[in-house]
């Protein structure tokens, strides 16, 4: 994607083939810094401290991070034990785990360690070319959505409501959940997007919206509870957000808030979708709820809030010091909230059988 007329990329493999560069998102929207990855433990590092964010791109984070993994430890057993630490780093998002086994399958049969870093340089960078692949197609299914809705109210700007952030920077290019917007951006629809701001991190203020307005796009950063009153105003067309782990019966793990928002859209009627890559979905998960494993982060990411002081970053305490917190980081939507599910190959409902219908050759798993 373009900002200020560079294209950019959350993660690019340097030209030496070794050294991999990610965007610190936790400096944005106020500074856009890029932190140099050249070791396992600072691969975790990003991962584990939101660096890097966003089921996808933790997931191509993963798959670099194993690349790095190769070329520091020649041993097979040091190796192996340098994934393990890499698919560890952060439970929820399914595409870490995914990513990571999917590499070392890839090196598997590698004797020397310098064939297997060469399996393992192209392994990852075709893992980091099919998420940009898959989200352009979730781009193109979505955008469709967005036009019926567009000639079901018979013109006009499509209000769009999303949470957290499901976009470029959290998934290569495109994003999940912003694909749609995108490309029916592109393709001329009047949209404007209610962006959640999304407590504690606020990913949707500081990143979502940065964003869009980069893009070019209509947007109005909301507090978390205004969605069901806007909703309730008739000023919600549709709801989309990401997912970091669905399992394939159509239970949806996201952002903590995000069952609260299908529940809202559930009583006033309006669609709730979930943009997702197969490389999301948990095919040997049933019951999101008692199976999805949810991550409890520092309390102090709730009783901290961080912006811009004097052209500076800042940190400043909300509640009385004294004041425990809890920070669950994700909830689930349970899949009979969820209107329907756009995915790399088309749009499905949030059912076992039409998950499957549109995924047969994960039936067996």
């Amino acid at each position: 994607m373009f900002v200020d007329g560079l294209q950019m990329r959350p993660i690019w493999l340097d030209q030496d083939g070794c050294t991999v560069h990610v965007i610190d998102q936790r400096q944005l929207p106020h500074h856009l810094e890029i932190l140099t990855l050249t070791n396992v433990d600072e691969a975790i590092f990003a991962i584990r401290e939101m660096v890097v964010r966003g089921a996808p791109l933790i997931g191509v984070t993963g798959a670099y991070g194993v690349l790095i993994a190769s070329l520091t430890h020649a041993d097979p057993e040091s190796f192996k034990a340098a994934c393990q630490r890499i698919q560890q780093t952060r439970p929820t998002a399914v595409n870490l785990a995914w990513a990571v086994e999917r590499m070392q399958t890839a090196v598997a049969a590698a004797q020397e360690s310098e064939t297997r870093s060469t399996l393992a340089r192209h392994e990852a960078s075709r893992i980091d070319e099919e998420e940009v692949a898959r989200c352009r197609a979730i781009g193109e299914h979505g955008a469709q959505l967005i036009h019926d809705i567009r000639h079901a109210k018979g013109g006009g700007t499509v209000n769009i409501l999303t949470h957290c952030n499901a976009g470029w920077l959290a998934c290569v290019e495109w994003g999940t959940a912003t694909a749609p917007i995108y490309v029916a951006h592109e393709q001329g629809v009047d949209l404007h997007v209610w962006v959640d701001e999304t407590r504690p991190l606020n990913q949707g203020a500081r990143l979502t919206a940065w964003e869009l307005g980069k893009a070019g796009i209509k947007h109005t950063v909301i507090v978390d509870n205004a969605g069901g009153h806007l909703m309730q105003h008739g000023q919600v067309d549709m709801v989309i957000v990401g997912t970091d782990r669905t399992t394939y019966t159509g239970d949806v793990a996201n952002k903590i808030g995000t069952y609260l928002k299908a529940l809202a859209a559930k009583d006033n009627n309006i669609p709730f979708y979930v943009a997702l890559p197969s490389s999301t979905f948990d095919w040997r998960l049933r019951d999101g709820i008692q199976e999805i494993p949810i991550e409890d982060r520092h309390p102090d990411e709730v009783r901290l809030v961080q912006g811009l002081s004097q052209n500076r970053a800042t940190q400043v305490l909300v509640p009385p010091h004294q004041s425990p917190a809890r920070n669950p980081a994700f909830d689930v939507t349970p899949a009979r909230l969820v209107t329907g599910f756009i995915t790399e190959r088309g749009v499905c409902a949030a059912s076992e059988e039409a998950i499957l219908g549109l995924f047969p050759e994960n039936k067996h798993v």
